[in-house]
């Protein structure tokens, strides 16, 4: 069964915390292991310099691989982050990034994602991170 973009922009709304829906993400698109969300620009996420915060961008990731589980999964279910590392590669000013995040393995009890940020303006990567999730159902 797949999952639509609305009840993927449902899962967010209805399971994650206030801040967390602060940052105004949309599930773009969805495939059987993958979700694009989008988190739009904001001089809120900015630090200073101007550029998109770490805090923002990690937050992003996190959010995009409970979907892509989500997705992969046909629907939601209890899970929370065992480990994420995030490597920053460029900073993102004034422009919305997409997050694609792709799970890579699927078990009983894990899973595992890549995740890509790429700047939406110039299509330039900005940040990568990996992901593991303990299934608690």
């Amino acid at each position: 069964m797949t999952m639509t973009t609305a009840e993927a922009d449902k899962i967010i709304a209805d399971n994650f915390a206030p801040w967390v829906l602060e940052l105004g993400l949309s599930v773009e698109t969805l495939g059987d292991h993958r979700a694009m969300l989008r988190l739009p620009w904001s001089q809120r996420l900015a630090r200073e310099g101007g550029a998109l915060s770490g805090q923002a961008l990690m937050a992003a990731a996190d959010t995009a691989t409970v979907i892509a589980v989500s997705a992969a999964r046909g629907g939601y279910g209890p899970m929370t982050t065992v480990q994420q590392s995030t490597s920053f590669q460029r900073a993102v000013t004034g422009a919305d990034v997409l997050i694609e995040a792709v799970v890579t393995k699927l078990g009983r009890r894990m899973a595992f994602a890549d995740i890509t940020m790429t700047d939406g303006s110039s299509g330039e990567l900005a940040a990568r991170a990996s992901t593991v999730y303990a299934l608690l159902s």
